[in-house]
């Protein structure tokens, strides 16, 4: 019998990525780049590459690198998912930020009182 949750999905996928890392040996920044061109590969929504930008940075990959990615994969998957893979990336480093900054402005916000 499962165990309900709020997050079933969510749930799931975190579980399938541990047990991915888990049974893979590549080293985490050929993991994550390999990810990214399956990603691309899959036309994957900007969601998705969200998913992997902190363990990207992790990993010390550079847009460079996911650049690199992105044209090593171009002549296979074709121009079309390449360039909507580069729009999603962007999208999603996007959201990264904004995310990001209003965490900051939170923490900013708790120590001064406001």
């Amino acid at each position: 019998m499962t165990t309900a949750s709020e997050t079933p999905v969510l749930d799931t996928l975190a579980a399938m990525t541990v047990d991915s890392l888990e049974r893979c040996g590549l080293p985490p920044d050929t993991l994550i780049l390999t990810r990214i061109a399956a990603l691309a590969a899959s036309d994957a929504p900007p969601i998705s590459y969200l998913a992997h930008i902190a363990p990207a940075i992790e990993a010390g990959l550079t847009i460079a690198e996911v650049q690199d990615v992105l044209v090593a994969i171009a002549p296979i998957v074709g121009t079309a998912r390449v360039m909507t893979a580069a729009g999603h990336i962007t999208e999603a480093l996007g959201v990264a930020i904004t995310v990001a900054d209003a965490e900051i402005e939170a923490q900013l916000e708790a120590e001064t009182g406001r």
